[in-house]
């Protein structure tokens, strides 16, 4: 998550959203070689229909909208969210709505647009995946098939209706791909000595900064 505001920077909106998402398929192929047998495949396939009407609002709205203000809409959207996820672990209350099918149509659909749009849709599916309360194998193994599936139905899409993907830039992807295969295995080696509720605690971490990087170009 920290380079989306970093790639934005240095490339600009547009353009990184595309040069994002090839990087985001192989890291995606990584964690999933890994992590595979540990799939909690019922709680994303809800998720689909929401995430992909997402994606399709992101398309008619992609070249109207400001990244800047999506980004704002995006970080404080996500910050409240952790913040209602935050009291429920610590008032010792009930899943409560994270078991509500209106949590997963909102998360699904405001992820299906951000993910289209600039590839910010972690810190949301990220969430919704956090509030299942997974073991932190399953967590990467379910997130990394979701993203996976999304992530390769917006390569044509980027390609050939945004024209933010081009040759040029899956030459970069490709030089970079021994970059995130050490990442990839770098990350495999430190979950294992991470436990449980401090893996939970490092993801709640990860994602409030992932928001508050969102207001920042």
């Amino acid at each position: 998550m920290v380079t989306i505001p970093l790639l934005a920077h240095f490339y600009g909106g547009m353009a990184s959203a595309g040069l994002l998402v090839t990087f985001l398929v192989f890291g995606d192929l990584f964690a999933i070689r890994y992590y595979y047998k540990s799939l909690r495949w019922e709680h994303i396939k809800k998720l689909y229909p929401y995430a992909l009407a997402g994606i399709s609002i992101a398309l008619l709205v992609g070249g109207v909208i400001s990244d800047n203000q999506f980004r704002n809409v995006i970080g404080v959207s996500v910050l409240l969210c952790l913040g209602l996820i935050f009291y429920r672990d610590y008032s010792g209350g009930s899943d409560g709505f994270t078991r509500k099918n209106w949590f997963a149509r909102i998360l699904g659909v405001t992820g299906g647009f951000a993910t289209m749009i600039g590839n910010a849709a972690g810190p949301i599916f990220n969430l919704y995946l956090l509030s299942m309360r997974l073991p932190k194998e399953s967590f990467i193994a379910t997130g990394a098939v979701f993203y996976l599936s999304l992530n390769i139905l917006k390569i044509p899409l980027h390609f050939f209706v945004w024209e933010s993907i081009s040759m040029e830039t899956l030459q970069l992807n490709l030089v970079m791909l021994p970059a995130v295969w050490l990442g990839s295995v770098t990350g495999k080696y430190l979950v294992r000595f991470i436990p449980e509720r401090e893996f939970r605690i490092f993801v709640t971490v990860l994602i409030a900064l992932s928001a508050v990087l969102l207001f920042f170009k």
